[in-house]
């Protein structure tokens, strides 16, 4: 069954320089108890698309298309609606623990308030509930006593994810839940993602510019470029065979453990992302793109389904095509490129 569905998402911040598109056109749906990352590079339109889901963008925030959520459009409820739907049916891990949590409230507080505001526990036993989300993310009870400064990143991190799971929402929305974490904290901090997923059944967004991370953690994987989605299918798949130059750029971009040779192979990819205020014509990777045909410069591409041995695949994932992208050398079949 369909948890979230995007319908033609678009995004543009209005400026008086002129209307900004930060997301062109998103398309994409999530099954119960699926797992979707969402990759690309700063600029790409990744985290403005996960605030869009929940309507926490800024007022200069144009906002147009469907946003489906069990069905309802979370563009169209009012306010009273959308306060309901926050934190208890979907509910969002922020970016940067550090500066997300307040720091002169005491942990359990900041835990208990999604469930005081949503009248399902107060007094004693929000101060219970408060204790088991902490264990359940790995942290003692008596944290609750504490403040954000006494704990340590990963720690903060994992405050955040018990936040996110206070009212059991069906949706965690998570913009880039392992960022400043060494390796070894991120690691923990991803396998604790992945348990709880498995074990209450929660739909998950994951935000990351790590392709490798989402490969690892979710069940299917959307490739974003200048606000626009250019790859998406199974994680494994896209992550090992990505026909969008730029998804086979992120790829490229870590290196494979135990393999010497992966550190210095370059991915391909110059320059940097486009300005969204000076989008180029055709397809926005084509200045970067080291594959680009005369037309890329003036024709806009559009998803296609990835072929194998010259037929177009017919497999379909639980919420859509298995793998597409927007590519011209996915279109254009190989004898005529």
């Amino acid at each position: 069954m369909t948890l979230l569905e995007l319908r033609d998402v678009a995004v543009t911040y209005r400026s008086a320089t002129g209307d900004v598109p930060a997301v062109r056109g998103v398309s994409l749906a999530l099954a119960e108890g699926e797992a979707l990352g969402v990759a690309g590079e700063s600029g790409s339109g990744k985290s403005t698309l996960a605030m869009s889901l929940l309507r926490l963008l800024p007022r200069d925030a144009l906002v147009s298309g469907e946003i489906l959520l069990d069905g309802e459009d979370v563009l169209t409820m009012s306010w009273g609606r959308l306060r309901a739907v926050r934190w208890a049916s979907a509910s969002l891990v922020f970016q940067g623990a550090q500066h997300a949590l307040n720091p002169v409230r005491r942990i359990g507080e900041q835990i208990a308030e999604p469930l005081r505001v949503h009248g399902m526990a107060t007094g004693a036993a929000a101060r219970r509930r408060t204790a088991e989300l902490l264990e359940q993310v790995g942290l003692p009870a008596w944290r609750a006593r504490g403040y954000p400064h006494e704990l340590s990143g990963g720690q903060r991190q994992r405050v955040m994810i018990a936040m996110a799971l206070a009212c059991s929402p069906r949706l965690i929305v998570a913009d880039e839940p392992t960022t400043a974490l060494d390796v070894m904290i991120q690691a923990q901090v991803l396998s604790l993602i992945r348990s709880l997923i498995a074990e209450h059944g929660i739909g998950l967004i994951m935000i990351s510019h790590d392709l490798s991370v989402l490969a690892a953690t979710c069940d299917r994987l959307a490739v974003m470029y200048a606000g626009r989605v250019v790859e998406s299918g199974p994680s494994r798949e896209v992550f090992r065979d990505a026909r969008h130059p730029y998804g086979r750029a992120l790829a490229g971009a870590f290196p494979t453990v135990g393999d010497p040779a992966s550190r210095m192979a370059p991915s391909g990819l110059g320059g940097d992302p486009p300005d969204p205020a000076h989008l180029p014509t055709g397809c926005s990777f084509h200045p970067r793109c080291p594959v680009s045909l005369v037309s890329c410069a003036s024709e806009p591409v559009e998803l296609w389904p990835v072929s194998r041995t010259g037929a177009d695949r017919t497999e379909t994932g639980r919420a859509g095509a298995s793998h597409t992208a927007a590519c011209v050398h996915v279109r254009v079949p190989e004898e005529t490129r």
